[in-house]
């Protein structure tokens, strides 16, 4: 009788592991044109490192940056705040903007939480991170952002906002930086958030 009861038990305990596995659905998988395609930390302004698919579910405004830039980089920020600024709350609850670091040597997490600051960014919709050194070639090239480094230190890189939907999939691009957003990019923001 106690090895039946053993036997029914194992049996019993194995269904419910079964059925608890099934209750967690895995992800679907990305689309073979997803920019998350490409498997790479960043490290973000809280000092928190975490793989670039774990943006993946929402739409997003994307662009490549670095902090010390005096020039075009505000820019790129002021764009994304522009475009921000012509969507409706709950639009703006849909939009994430995620800015990548090209100088991740320099762009450490106090460095980006100086910028977030500065440009009083609301942590909740903007990300600003950093991948590794070696993962910013390959993040620009996913992005078509086009960059060099300079003897100084500084960059020479394409300014452009870059629309991405849930999945990662380029949806639009705009390479109009400034307070006065592109109307085709915005209308491509608007209808991706559900305009």
């Amino acid at each position: 009788m106690n090895t039946l009861f053993r036997s029914f038990a194992a049996v019993l305990l194995l269904g419910v592991c079964s059925l608890a596995g099934a209750a967690q659905p895995t992800p679907a998988a990305l689309p073979g044109d997803s920019v998350y395609q490409l498997p790479v930390p960043l490290t973000d302004s809280a000092g928190v490192t975490r793989d670039w698919r774990a943006l993946r579910g929402k739409t997003r405004l994307m662009s490549m940056f670095y902090t010390n830039c005096q020039y075009i980089c505000p820019l790129i920020v002021e764009s994304g705040k522009a475009v921000e600024r012509q969507l409706t709350p709950a639009q703006q609850k849909r939009l994430g903007v995620v800015l990548i670091s090209m100088d991740p040597a320099r762009d450490n997490p106090a460095a980006l939480k100086k910028v977030m600051d500065q440009r009083k960014l609301d942590p909740a919709r903007w990300t600003l991170a950093a991948p590794k050194p070696d993962d910013v070639r390959a993040v620009a090239g996913v992005l078509g952002v086009r960059y060099r480094q300079l003897a100084d230190g500084g960059f020479n890189h394409s300014s452009m906002l870059i629309l991405v939907d849930s999945e990662g999939r380029i949806l639009a691009r705009t390479e109009k930086v400034g307070s006065q957003p592109d109307p085709d990019f915005v209308n491509a923001v608007k209808k991706a958030t559900g305009d």
